[in-house]
């Protein structure tokens, strides 16, 4: 325990009430900080299912008067449009297919509740996430959390550093039903309430609906679908709607199934391919955080996650002289995506990771 004050990041939802009532037990001195990120211009931001709601933040106040702690809602929706809605737009329409949580977690709620902290004089920042922080050859690191199924170690990669000895994950042991089940002692409100399962300022999860608001129609013009030979095969519907590894929705009539390969925004073409063609073994990934330094784990067996719904496979890591960092699987990996997270592992330790940028075989 510390004697210096935390701040404890609330979004209203089960994991961070049952968060700050951990370290209110212990005898924290918390202070509690709901970030209000977007607000639905259609007026349905109190959606069920959508975290970051009016509704999320009266939950939070509610926590945090039964806890007796101070709560303050603020405004980061400027913050967040700029570094995380517009990313979003940005990488569908170059042809990628972004991670929008990852940037959320490291480029707003850390950086924004670290900055906070230095105003209010809290040194720690602590949050509801399933992961676990620790040494590995006394560098600071993210470890996986012990429920394996909620682990969000994958999402905390792109955290500077130099910060992760001042975060506190207090679920880092539980699982999903022992943290409902601390809701439900303590009498919280929250403690039956649903997860957040959607992207927060994407309603109904209709991403391609939500970028046709956001841009102008010319950018979104369909185009020619193609074989890796060039032959026409069909027409697409512009290449927001489609991502590496896609079979559903091509519209396509073909003695087997198709997949998407590559999507070539330079030429407005969507690139299919049968399964085979759709796996590689080998990613070129750019703008990478190591908790570990190269270095360091040059010699260690490691393995690679792709997406966070996927479980991470072995693979030999090159850091260039660059920093540009090619990763090569043991065996091939199907849909190596473009815009997507790669973070290395070994074991439970995240070594680091960084962004695809292409599949390079």
């Amino acid at each position: 325990m510390t004697n210096d004050k935390v701040i404890i990041a609330m979004s209203g939802g089960v994991d961070s009430s049952v968060a700050a009532a951990i370290l209110k037990k212990e005898g924290q001195s918390l202070i509690g900080i709901t970030m209000r990120v977007w607000e639905d211009p259609a007026g349905t931001e109190k959606r069920h299912g959508a975290c970051c709601s009016l509704d999320d933040a009266d939950d939070a106040r509610r926590v945090a008067e039964k806890l007796n702690i101070p709560h303050y809602v603020m405004n980061v929706k400027k913050e967040f449009k700029k570094n995380v809605v517009d990313y979003f737009v940005g990488e569908y329409l170059s042809g990628r297919t972004p991670n929008p949580c990852i940037l959320c977690n490291s480029d707003i709620k850390f950086d924004y509740l670290f900055l906070q902290g230095e105003k209010l004089g809290a040194k720690y920042v602590a949050t509801g996430h399933y992961a676990k922080t620790g040494k590995f050859h006394d560098f600071p690191v993210i470890i996986r959390g012990a429920d394996r199924v909620k682990d969000q170690s994958y999402f905390l990669f792109s955290i500077k550093p130099d910060k992760v000895p001042r975060i506190l994950f207090p679920l880092a042991d539980l699982d999903k039903e022992k943290t409902r089940a601390i809701a439900k002692e303590l009498g919280l409100n929250v403690a039956q309430k649903q997860e957040s399962q959607e992207i927060c300022f994407i309603p109904d999860d209709d991403y391609a609906g939500f970028i046709k608001q956001e841009v102008d129609s010319r950018a979104i013009a369909g185009g020619d679908i193609v074989n890796r030979a060039g032959e026409k095969l069909g027409r697409h519907k512009g290449l927001f709607n489609y991502t590496i590894g896609q079979r559903k929705g091509l519209g396509i009539a073909h003695k087997t199934p198709l997949y998407v390969v590559s999507i070539e925004p330079s030429t407005n073409r969507l690139v299919v391919g049968e399964k085979d063609e759709a796996y590689g073994k080998t990613l070129l990934a750019k703008k990478m955080n190591w908790f570990v330094p190269p270095e360091d784990f040059s010699k260690l067996e490691l393995s690679a996650r792709i997406r966070h719904r996927h479980e991470d496979a072995n693979a030999d890591v090159t850091v260039k002289d660059n920093g540009e960092t090619i990763v090569e699987f043991a065996k091939p990996e199907l849909a190596i995506t473009p815009g997507q997270a790669v973070v290395i592992y070994h074991g439970d330790v995240v070594i680091g990771g960084g962004w695809i940028e292409k599949k390079l075989g």
